[in-house]
């Protein structure tokens, strides 16, 4: 069967928990039709998901091939790499409105604008590196609006560790992780350098530990878009 391409629209709309108009990348599939319910896919680093990871065209494959259920993929750029800390990292000025903007203004705007299952195993949070942190924390203060997360070698710090430890609803997330097993130096947004396996793995027992619904693996690599999207066929295909 030849793969049919479904299409990627550009919203906007007003934050106020942010205070800034914010830029949306909405993949719709092919045979989009209102009568229909979608899954939302929501993809912090919203453009490389598209560009470097070719969300979409992976997206396009499974879709054509009914391999996954039908989804709609909605990606959150971010404006530089100053602004994308801000608002993923743990101790960024802006992540606690970040968080609230997914739960409390992004959903309203999506569920009105599409037809989605407004449930939280209708919609994901998909991340790298750092995305992949807020993706997780978010899910865990609103685990009745996120039910899914896929995190591509996330940052994990002491406030991740204690959020999981802290989380009582485990059945309530399903989660997908992997982690490079070279990504032993990484360069960090605050100019720094450091270990992910070690933390990643440490999150990886507790998460087992905890019970949750779970997929786990090391990739032979590093920290880059080279890997992760190579991974991100599995990951759909896991998830969806």
């Amino acid at each position: 069967m030849s793969t049919q391409r479904g299409t990627i629209k550009e919203y906007r709309f007003k934050s106020e928990e942010l205070s800034e108009e914010i830029e949306l990348l909405v993949y719709l599939p092919f045979n989009f039709s209102p009568l229909y319910k979608y899954t939302l896919v929501i993809a912090q680093d919203g453009r490389d998901y598209f560009q470097m990871g070719k969300i979409g065209r992976v997206a396009d494959e499974l879709l054509s091939n009914d391999e996954i259920e039908q989804i709609i993929i909605v990606g959150i750029p971010y404006q530089d790499r100053f602004d994308r800390r801000r608002k993923y990292h743990p101790d960024g000025e802006q992540h606690e409105a970040y968080v609230r903007f997914l739960a409390h203004e992004l959903v309203p705007f999506l569920d009105e604008e599409f037809p989605t299952y407004q449930m939280g195993y209708g919609r994901a949070l998909i991340g790298d590196s750092l995305g992949g942190t807020v993706s997780l924390l978010t899910a865990l203060k609103y685990p009745h609006t996120f039910g899914k997360v896929i995190m591509q070698s996330p940052l994990v710090d002491e406030t991740v560790m204690k959020a999981v430890q802290n989380f009582e609803e485990p059945h309530l997330l399903e989660l997908y992780h992997v982690i490079g097993t070279e990504e032993t130096d990484v360069p960090t947004t605050d100019g720094k350098r450091a270990n992910f396996i070690e933390p990643n793995r440490e999150l990886h027992q507790l998460l087992n530990k905890k019970g949750f619904p779970y997929f786990y693996e090391e990739f032979k690599g590093t920290h880059t878009w080279k890997y992760w999207q190579a991974d991100l066929k599995r990951a759909l295909l896991e998830m969806f």
